[in-house]
């Protein structure tokens, strides 16, 4: 059965999707200095299914952590039956069902060469988790990244690094905020038209990793009813607009954009019910302008904010508060004529070049 959309995860609160390992390598990599000597927890993973919990499992002395922790929600529909990590099921308490699932956590401080092959490896963290003694303990939880005991975890790290449920997004990176965690997590380009992140991004606090509006390919729960493909026995489904979201530092944050196109007001259009300019393609963008423009959301992927300046968003009640007036439509959306045709452009944000 071939996958017409997945974008509809959110409202069906469709939030198991399982990250490729290669797609948690090509951000990852640009961030091995930031990472050395931190704690990193992994609170949206579970630890025998999740490519993140693998990633830093495999890399801990590479990357030179100081320690890793990751915790599982229950009830997971897949908790222990997806991705099968390893050959070794969580605890059970006595006096617990052996067929119920329940919400662990893993602790790691340290991996060594157990097996003695000379490197270290996958089986050496499985070896670790059968015998580390508490290295793998039940929570007494359900593991909800919201739950107190999660939230005492949260505390002790120092990076937060998952996919968070799509449908809690919103919700997860203002607890980061709020505890004034630093992150990188996946997220839908979507996100950044929602005020609460926009707001984020406009106060310095939050903005785009390396991965920027890409089309990923995620493993599925086997009860998900659309996908892309069958590979080994799982159901792979593609999910376009994917882009990372942090606070970590990134190079191209203090690279200037260079244009070259001069500004002529008989090229560029000026918006019908407000002062900026329309650029239909960052190309377009003319140097040494200094009024307000809108761009498209891609400007975020390499915006420089001792460069540029964001001003808002130009819609809604969002609209109002930059000064766009009712259109043609009686909305307070940014609209323009062109040819003689009145229409609204999609998906603008206002930004204003600073003065060097």
């Amino acid at each position: 059965m071939a996958n017409k959309s997945l974008g509809s995860a959110k409202k069906a609160k469709n939030d198991e999707f399982y990250t490729q390992l290669v797609d948690i390598e090509n951000e990852l990599r640009n961030y091995a200095a930031q990472l050395r000597n931190k704690v990193v927890f992994c609170n949206c993973d579970d630890p025998f299914e999740s490519n993140f919990f693998k990633y830093f499992a495999m890399n801990f002395n590479q990357l030179g952590l100081k320690k890793l922790i990751a915790t599982c929600y229950n009830p997971s529909p897949i908790a222990g039956s997806q991705l099968a990590l390893f050959d070794i099921k969580p605890p059970i308490k006595k006096g617990m069902n052996k067929d119920t699932k329940h919400s662990y956590k893993i602790e790691i401080n340290e991996v060594k060469d157990y097996n003695g092959d000379g490197s270290i490896n996958l089986s050496d963290v499985e070896y670790l988790l059968k015998h580390g003694g508490n290295a793998l303990t039940l929570l007494k939880s359900d593991g909800d990244f919201r739950s107190m005991e999660s939230i005492e975890l949260l505390k002790e790290a120092d990076i937060v690094v998952t996919n968070p449920p799509f449908s809690l997004f919103l919700d997860y990176i203002d607890q980061l905020v709020k505890f004034d965690k630093k992150f990188l997590i996946m997220g839908n380009m979507n996100s950044l038209h929602k005020k609460e992140i926009f707001k984020l991004i406009k106060a310095n606090k939050v903005w785009t990793g390396y991965g920027f509006n890409q089309t990923c390919e995620f493993v599925l729960p086997d009860h998900y009813e659309k996908w892309k493909r069958i590979e080994d026995g799982k159901k792979i489904g593609k999910v376009p607009a994917i882009t990372w979201f942090t606070n970590l530092d990134v190079t191209k944050r203090h690279q200037q954009m260079v244009f070259y196109k001069k500004y002529s007001p008989d090229e560029y259009i000026t918006y019908d019910n407000l002062d900026a300019i329309e650029i239909g393609k960052l190309s377009d963008i003319p140097e040494k302008y200094y009024g307000m423009m809108g761009v498209p959301d891609t400007f975020l992927e390499n915006f420089n904010p001792e460069q540029f300046e964001l001003i808002g968003l130009p819609t809604g009640n969002l609209g109002k508060e930059i000064g766009v007036t009712k259109n043609y439509r009686g909305r307070t959306d940014i609209s323009l004529t062109r040819n003689g045709k009145t229409s609204c452009p999609y998906s603008r944000i206002i930004i204003k070049r600073k003065k060097s």
